[in-house]
Parts: structure tokens; sequence; C-alpha cells
């Protein structure tokens, strides 16, 4: 079970995994940074699909070796999109990377019918994974970027999506938390309805992993909280996995964790396509993009 983002690194260098990385208009330092750190630790080979004029002059500015680089020179943004996501599609690819481009390009050319990585009827969700020093293990969230308001059938499929990416860290039986703002069943809010729904799913094999709610945020991952409160749980306490009940608590979660918590690592990426996406935001620290490198990659199927 790795437990942070240095054992990640290590179980791919042990386990000889190495991925291709396809990079949409990858042409900014932090991508090209990360893509090159990735590289150099041998799990992944990269593609740059971009303006070569660009990329050449950030390799010069951060002394990066360009010739580490697959490139596929394309000078205007969204055909060099179009042509990423294309690359992964025909399986040039096991994972896409978005670069400088926007998040709504980036999404449409992944949500394209014809050669986008959406399945057909099926959900785009998004992955978080956090190290927090004041955890004693990842914790993997969803969705704080993509599902306003997810449904209950939704739930059931985030709640399969983010247990997946647990178990592909060595989490055979991931524990998870249907977050809601109470541990009560508490029938006036719809998140603790929902989370005691999905809790006798796990229960009944419906859903692959052990499962409680709901649970409020402080009994899910807080073991003092737990004994205060004299909660039996298999998962209060050690959580995993915690499935917020809409966009809104799992990012403000998110973004809390990382400008309020001192020495926090993350990773995101997109799920339920062909192969993972990582959309990081431009703004993101090459070591936020780095951990997403590697997650993606170990998730790949």
């Amino acid at each position: 079970m790795i437990k942070n983002f240095n054992e990640l690194f290590a179980e791919l260098k042990e386990k000889g995994i190495c991925k291709k990385m396809v990079a949409a208009w990858g042409v900014d330092s932090h991508t090209i940074e990360a893509a090159s750190l990735a590289s150099d630790m041998g799990f992944v080979k990269v593609t740059l699909v971009g303006d070569t004029d660009l990329i050449a002059k950030v390799c010069e500015e951060c002394k990066i070796d360009i010739a580490k680089f697959e490139i596929v020179d394309i000078k205007d943004e969204l055909k060099a999109v179009a042509e990423a996501v294309r690359m992964v599609h025909d399986g040039e690819g096991d994972v896409l990377m978005k670069g400088l481009c926007s998040t709504d390009k980036f999404l449409r050319a992944i949500l394209n019918k014809e050669v986008g990585l959406l399945p057909p009827k099926g959900l785009l969700s998004h992955v978080g994974v956090i190290e927090n020093p004041n955890y004693h293990k990842l914790i993997f969230i969803t969705d704080m970027a993509v599902i306003p308001q997810p449904d209950f059938r939704q739930k059931v499929k985030l709640a399969g999506f983010v247990t997946g990416v647990a178990r592909s860290f060595g989490i055979a039986m991931p524990k998870i938390a249907f977050v809601a703002a109470s541990e009560q069943m508490l029938d006036s809010m719809p998140a603790c309805i929902e989370g005691a729904m999905l809790a006798k799913m796990c229960d009944r094999g419906q859903i692959k992993a052990i499962g409680d709610g709901p649970l409020a945020l402080d009994v899910a991952i807080d073991e003092e909280s737990v004994q205060i409160k004299k909660l039996k749980s298999p998962v209060a306490g050690d959580a995993d996995c915690l499935l917020f009940p809409n966009i809104e608590s799992a990012n403000v979660f998110w973004k809390t964790n990382s400008k309020l918590a001192v020495g926090v690592r993350q990773a995101g990426f997109l799920v339920g396509t062909k192969v993972p996406c990582i959309l990081a935001s431009r703004a993101d620290s090459v070591d936020v993009k780095l951990n997403s490198i590697a997650s993606a990659v170990m998730s790949v199927k």
C-alpha cells in the first residue's frame, strides 16, 4: 500500500513501469519541467504537442535537454489540443496531459464524439489525491472539478472511480466515507440519506469497497473524534476515499488543504475516460503536476 508520493515514485521505479504521455499544448515551463522530471525518473516517455519555438525557449531557460522529448510541431493551440487527443484515441499515448491550453478547449477535445476519449454514455469525473502530513496515509477524493451536483446513480459511479484509483495504489479493499454534514441519519439532508444507501451497497458488494455513511468529515478522518462520539464504524478515522455530496464541498476541501495546510502535496486527473487525463490548472506547481503524472501512470489499466 502506497502511503505518500515518494513511495509512489519508488513503486513505479521498482516495477519498471513506463507509459507514453502526450501533453496537449505543452509549451509552458511547469508542464515541461514536470514532464522532464517524470522522464528522468523513467516512468514516462513524453510527447509534447505544440509550438516547437516556444518549447525550445522554455527548455533553454530551464536548462532542459529538449532531445528527451518527442515533439509534434503545431503552432495553433486548438489544433495542437485536437491532435494530442487524437494521438491518445488512436493508441499513441497511455496518458493525456493538459498543458497551457484552456480547460474548455481541453475538455471539448476529450468529449469529441468521433475522436474523443469518453466512451458512449460514459461519465466524466475527477479524482484528487492528497498527501497531508497530519494524516497517516493518502486521501483519495471526488468530485471537486467536473460534476456540480451528482445524482445518486452518478455517485455510485464516482464511488467506483475513486476506489478504483485507490486500488491501483495497492489498497486491496479501500475504505470509502460518504461525506455529509453529520454522521446522524437526518432525513432533512439528502446527503445523509444517499450516504446510507451507498454504504448499504458496499455491504452487499454492489460497490467493491468497505463503505460507511453518512459520515461527517471529522469522524471520517480523525480517530479522536470517533472516540469522543463513540462511533462504531469500519471506516471512521481511517478512510482512504472521501466521496463528497457536491462540487462545492469537495472543491473547498481540496483548496483548504492546498492553501492552509503546511506540507501538503496533491495530484489530480480525470477518470471515466479511455485513459487518465491530467487536468492540472495552468497555475499548479511543478510538484503538483509531477505527482499527477505519477498518479495517472499508476492508474493506467
